[in-house]
């Protein structure tokens, strides 16, 4: 069973994570907004997911909603259209998929 503790712990390096990969790819893509701007955008997306997720449950269409609602969120952080939100989002989405794919194994037996 995981403490309170721990599970603070694994939701600040989540978002300590999360943000470097945000800060990076948004720069890699021509924006020059802050790492406070990358902290934002990690933590309104935490907060998007974890409401439409209990509301909605788990599944497609909440993912949808979802994912629509962050690309709202990187819009206006970002200042940035549809088009560009989205290709971020799917960068974001695929280099936080082989980063949170390799970690686990980084950080050895929990």
């Amino acid at each position: 069973m995981v403490s309170g503790v721990e599970a603070i712990l694994a939701f600040v390096i989540a978002l300590i994570i999360s943000t470097v990969i945000i800060y990076v790819i948004v720069t890699f893509f021509g924006e020059k907004e802050s790492f406070f701007t990358a902290i934002l955008a990690a933590l309104i997306g935490t907060i998007i997911y974890t409401i439409i997720y209990s509301v909605l449950g788990q599944g497609l269409i909440a993912a949808f909603v979802a994912g629509i609602a962050w690309l709202i969120a990187l819009q206006v952080l970002y200042k940035i259209g549809w088009i560009k939100s989205l290709i971020i989002a799917v960068v974001i989405w695929i280099v936080t998929s082989i980063v949170g794919w390799f970690l686990p194994t980084l950080l050895g037996p929990l």
